[in-house]
């Protein structure tokens, strides 16, 4: 919105400064102070308010230490991510564009679906929550529309080079102040690939898996796609919400892989880091670094009430939305294959509830007695029996968060 009203002063009465809001730098760093806003100070009011309507967490005895004393903290507050992320990006971005549409929709839909977890475990005294037959319904649902927009929607292109013109240099400079090289012709072309990280021309088309159909394979290479996307949101929600067990730990994990994806947007749309790097450039896209501030400054906000000892609990209302966001940015930004790398934290957190639970299955149908690998899982309970504090657990898991980015961002160069 405030995008829109300045460009129009700058345009009719040339205001000194309107200007700025043309920089996708400018924007973004005005929504990452006002995510940091609305989270400090609304964040703080909300806090109250759910503890004068009683809206408490009810924790389960599992024998940990320290767990009792945080029965009756706070609940639900994923509403104040979900505030300090939308609201910045109505104000600074521009909301024609179509990844910025998906990714409000994506907000809303996934906030909207661990609101109603939450509100049954708080306000109907449900311990079980939303059946989780009806969360997958949700999570596949919104893959479908995500999976189809991508897919469908023309504005969603690749650009890429096809012609030179005959050696004669011309340059412009682009919005972020760049040179950028205007001797090759690009045109936008219609392609649902991804990248392969560590190889050399790591571009792949989805459509290559069903080719052997023939030439109508690129005609129904969304059953392949969106299959695809519905996978990654729901593993990636739910490892989100999994890795919520203590405190500050999916927030702080969550602000570390959004920095990771803000850089890769930033980079895929922009035309000459992205000619320089030999990636996709992916028109639009970088709108998406304003979502991606909003959504870092909104979780670091966050953190001043969510980190030990916590003051409100984030919910499914907040992380079932951390997740989902985080796998969709990394989708639009064809970068899917490396979320087990980014999302490390999460991917074994999932894989360790699910070998605890295998293991154990199998255990008890081969000896007659349940046999557990880890103490107790997810993993970071496994820590906690172990007898670590859950402040050293988060932050030892925010360092390996850090090694996972950065090996990420070296994905770039290294093919």
């Amino acid at each position: 919105m405030l995008y829109y009203l300045f460009t129009y002063l700058d345009k009719v009465f040339d205001l000194p400064g309107a200007g700025l809001f043309q920089f996708i730098t400018f924007r973004a760093a005005a929504a990452i102070l006002v995510s940091l806003l609305i989270s400090l100070v609304f964040g703080g009011r909300l806090v109250n308010y759910l503890r004068r309507r009683q809206v408490g967490e009810t924790v389960r005895d599992l024998g940990l230490d320290g767990q009792l004393q945080k029965q009756g903290t706070p609940t639900m507050g994923g509403l104040i991510i979900l505030a300090a992320i939308f609201i910045p990006t109505v104000l600074f971005a521009k909301l024609e564009n179509i990844y910025i549409l998906l990714m409000l929709l994506v907000t809303v839909w996934m906030g909207a679906i661990g609101f109603i977890d939450d509100y049954i475990k708080v306000f109907k005294k449900d311990k079980r929550g939303l059946a989780g037959k009806f969360k997958v319904i949700g999570q596949v649902s919104l893959g479908l529309i995500v999976g189809s927009v991508l897919y469908f929607h023309p504005s969603v292109t690749v650009r890429e080079p096809v012609a030179a013109n005959n050696g004669q240099v011309q340059a412009v400079v682009s919005a972020q102040g760049f040179q950028a090289d205007t001797t090759t012709v690009y045109h936008d072309v219609k392609k649902i690939t991804t990248t392969i990280p560590f190889v050399k021309g790591n571009e792949f088309d989805y459509t290559r898996l069903i080719s052997w159909i023939g030439p109508e394979a690129s005609t129904y290479g969304w059953l392949i796609f969106i299959p695809v996307v519905i996978f990654i949101i729901t593993a990636v929600s739910n490892g989100a919400n999994i890795t919520d067990g203590i405190d500050g730990l999916a927030t702080g994990t969550s602000a570390i892989a959004a920095f990771t994806l803000l850089v890769f947007a930033y980079i895929s749309g922009n035309i000459v880091f992205s000619n320089y790097l030999s990636i996709m450039y992916l028109p639009q896209t970088g709108e998406l670094v304003i979502f991606i501030a909003a959504f870092i400054g909104a979780c670091v906000g966050f953190l001043w009430y969510n980190s030990f000892p916590a003051q409100v609990f984030m919910g499914d209302t907040g992380s079932l939305a951390l997740g989902g966001i985080i796998a969709v940015l990394a989708i639009i930004v064809r970068k899917e294959l490396l979320i087990p790398i980014l999302c490390g934290v999460f991917v074994v957190e999932n894989l360790s509830v699910m070998l605890q639970v295998g293991y154990f299955k199998y255990t008890k149908n081969k000896y007659g007695e349940g046999r557990r690998i880890l103490k107790m899982a997810p993993l970071h309970h496994h820590f906690q029996k172990l007898g670590m504090h859950e402040s050293k657990i988060v932050t030892r898991f925010w360092i390996v968060g850090i090694m996972l980015a950065v090996l990420t961002i070296v994905t770039l160069k290294i093919r």
